[in-house]
């Protein structure tokens, strides 16, 4: 009895080659509607599906595969004699192979102005079933639902006729996921988010949790390629804490379009800094508290320099981690004389409107990532006071770091560097004076901005004891007059972004 395949796929890419190459294994193919006539126009010899049934495709497409003769080729087990001889009996033939994937339903939801009826065309029945089915008899059915793995899948027929028990478990196990995801897709998108699916695929077994005593793990998004790659950690697993951070770290650097460096300890920025040359960004930010940075994430937004390298070197800096869109070759070969410093390579996000996922409460907390760029447009300036351009250029930098530090969070900024960073704190003025006492005297002349509103006037009266320059908060404090009063006393300028910037 000669092997049979049941193709049918809506992504065409590498059909012909797959199909050519089951034909010289010496399989019978089995087609429907487009992928029949794409077959045929390559000149592939093809059976249809209305040829095995008998019955043919109706409803306007909606129903092509759904019949005994089909599903029964799949399912019946060629181990159980039971079996065989029934599927004799009712003259079903088996199908060894199922290539399929699925109605693009998230790609049309994407589309704009797309009506609810042209979704639901795009639910796709028979092949989600098909797929099940395949993967269900994954004993004796290989079934293929991604056409990256055409070419390992002809690999392994070739001279063999089948593939091996290993494979086929492999592709039956990415099968029920991508069945899953797809169903997901649509209960999300046709309840219009009520229902939310997040389906994940561990990536990597963590040294540990947040303390050792906990197990950690790192999943991600199962529909989503994955973001990031780690090029070294040869000596030392990444654990759970240093994740989190790589990601405060990343995230910060990533609102700056211009070269910026980031320190990160404990999810908060030891120091930050920008400037045209990465290599000197670095130093900045690192120099900016070096007692903190001490076991510290960096995070660049440029392709990371040998320079760089050099200086982690030659400084003797104890780091965790390494973040960058790219690595210099000479980078990263220096890095080999650090083992114990996990090397990454990540890209910075196009699409600013992204969820976040946070549990709580045996649920699930859902918000979109705070990706809001406050503009000099954008400042009310609330005191007689003005900032001068040099001041504004700080005052937004500072803006961009206090949303990465944990609420209550003070951040003072002079030419692009932080100089003071007080965060984490239940009062206000407390971060102030964390901040004041890191910057030393290199808080006179800095700028300092809130990622929230003052409470009371006397985070101002603190900045002002450091003479403190200009000050950018977000203003809507029931005391208000009074701050902003207090500010002019002091002849300190001070600008409002009408949002807040808070960090839990």
């Amino acid at each position: 009895m000669p092997l049979r395949a049941l193709l049918s796929v809506s992504d065409k890419s590498g059909i012909e080659e797959f199909a050519r190459g089951l034909r010289q294994e010496g399989y019978e193919i089995v087609s429907t509607g487009g992928t029949q006539k794409a077959l045929e126009k390559a000149k592939i010899p093809v059976t249809s599906v209305e040829e095995v049934t008998q019955f043919p495709e109706c409803f306007g497409g909606r129903l092509k595969t759904l019949h005994p003769l089909i599903f029964g080729g799949i399912l019946y087990k060629r181990s159980d004699p039971v079996q065989v001889k029934q599927a004799k009996k009712l003259m079903i033939e088996p199908i060894d192979l199922v290539c399929v994937n699925l109605y693009p339903f998230r790609e049309t939801a994407k589309k704009p102005g797309i009506s609810r009826a042209e979704l639901v065309e795009q639910i796709d029945i028979g092949g989600p079933s098909l797929l099940r089915a395949a993967a269900k008899n994954a004993d004796d059915v290989t079934v293929v639902c991604d056409p990256q793995d055409y070419p390992r899948v002809l690999k392994e027929l070739k001279g063999h006729k089948k593939t091996s028990p290993e494979l086929r478990r492999e592709l039956a196990e990415k099968v029920f996921l991508h069945t899953a995801t797809y169903d997901c897709a649509i209960a999300s998108t046709l309840s219009e988010g009520r229902h939310a699916g997040i389906l994940l695929t561990k990536k990597m077994q963590l040294r540990y949790g947040e303390n050792p005593h906990q197990w950690g793990a790192f999943y991600e998004y199962a529909d989503s390629p994955p973001g990031w790659r780690v090029l070294q950690q040869e000596k030392k697993q990444m654990s759970y804490l240093n994740i989190l951070d790589a990601d405060g770290a990343w995230n910060l650097v990533c609102e700056f379009s211009e070269p910026t460096a980031a320190c990160i300890k404990h999810a908060n920025p030891s120091g930050v800094a920008s400037h045209e040359d990465i290599a000197e960004a670095f130093q900045r930010s690192y120099d900016a508290d070096r007692l903190s940075a001490f076991g510290v994430i960096i995070a660049l937004n440029r392709k990371c320099s040998a320079a760089v390298i050099r200086k982690i070197i030659d400084l003797k800096i104890f780091v965790e981690i390494i973040i960058a869109p790219g690595y210099e070759p000479q980078a990263l070969e220096l890095l080999k004389s650090k083992p114990s410093i996990r090397v990454i390579e990540h890209h910075c996000p196009e699409n600013a409107d992204v969820p976040s996922y946070r549990t709580a409460l045996d649920g699930m907390l859902v918000q979109n990532l705070d990706r809001k760029i406050v503009t000099e447009a954008d400042l009310k300036c609330a005191t007689t006071l003005k900032p001068s351009k040099e001041q504004i250029r700080d005052l937004l930098f500072a803006w961009k770091v206090v949303k990465h530090a944990k609420s209550n969070a003070i951040v003072f900024v002079k030419d692009a560097c932080t100089v003071g960073i007080g965060a984490g704190q239940t009062s206000r003025v407390d971060s102030t004076i964390i901040a004041a006492r890191r910057a030393g005297e290199k808080a006179k002349g800095a700028v300092m901005a809130s990622d929230a509103f003052f409470p009371f006037p006397d985070s101002v009266e603190e900045a002002a004891k450091y003479n403190i320059a200009a000050i950018i908060q977000p203003g809507g404090s029931v005391r208000d007059e009074e701050v902003i009063a207090k500010a002019n006393a002091l002849k300190i300028p001070m600008v409002l972004t009408g949002v807040r910037g808070f960090r839990h």
